[in-house]
């Protein structure tokens, strides 16, 4: 019986230290698909390529056919409706925008207009991550709301006082998520300055699409 206790806890210690390894948590807990189209498309929205495979982990954990109950699609988990909004602001054609929503999961549709959302969030909460992630999650609409309900500034961090559950421990696990990308893939490539989108807003993107 004593014999089995220590194999067990042997065991555990085994694997507690096999999984702290960098190489082992890049395979199986913290891979980074799609890593030149994350890459290239955060470099063009200007948005922290970290904090956008750590959206996709969460919202998807990379499936691309993923589809919620609320109708959200794909590896970062758009909303049709949304994704129609995003396609009109990227100026693109009619006949562009139904493609696009028709090949909605496809990978380089989602990350496109995903990491491209994401940016304009982190532009509209003024490079404030967790109110970003709260409104990626729960919707601009809301995270406005309680902004002028609780009188929260700009500088808003207590992720604890977010008024979702769901979002809370949506908000925690990505912004978990982007510190461990970062660590592992690279932190010295880690954005840490406000966001600015305003230019963006006002190109002509449409020219800037691949």
């Amino acid at each position: 019986m004593l014999k089995k206790f220590f194999i067990s806890v042997w065991l555990i210690v085994a694997i507690y230290f096999l999984i702290s390894v960098p190489s082992v948590q890049k395979k199986f807990l913290y891979p980074f698909p799609y890593r030149p189209t994350i890459e290239n498309y955060s470099a063009r929205w200007k948005v922290d390529k970290f904090l956008a495979i750590a959206v996709m982990k969460v919202e998807s954990n990379f499936t691309e056919a993923a589809h919620s109950p609320s109708g959200a699609v794909g590896l970062m988990q758009i909303m049709p409706e949304t994704a129609a909004w995003i396609a009109y602001q990227l100026g693109e054609e009619p006949d562009e925008v139904a493609e696009d929503i028709n090949n909605l999961r496809e990978p380089e549709t989602n990350i496109r207009y995903g990491t491209w959302y994401l940016a304009e969030l982190e532009d509209e909460f003024k490079g404030n991550d967790v109110l970003a992630l709260a409104a990626y999650n729960a919707g601009r609409g809301n995270v406005h709301e309680w902004i002028e309900k609780n009188h929260w500034s700009e500088n808003f961090s207590a992720v604890d006082e977010i008024p979702y559950a769901e979002t809370r421990d949506y908000v925690k696990r990505v912004l978990h998520c982007r510190e461990k990308y970062s660590e592992l893939y690279g932190s010295q490539e880690f954005l840490s300055t406000p966001i600015a989108l305003h230019e963006l807003r006002f190109a002509s993107l449409k020219n800037l699409s691949l």
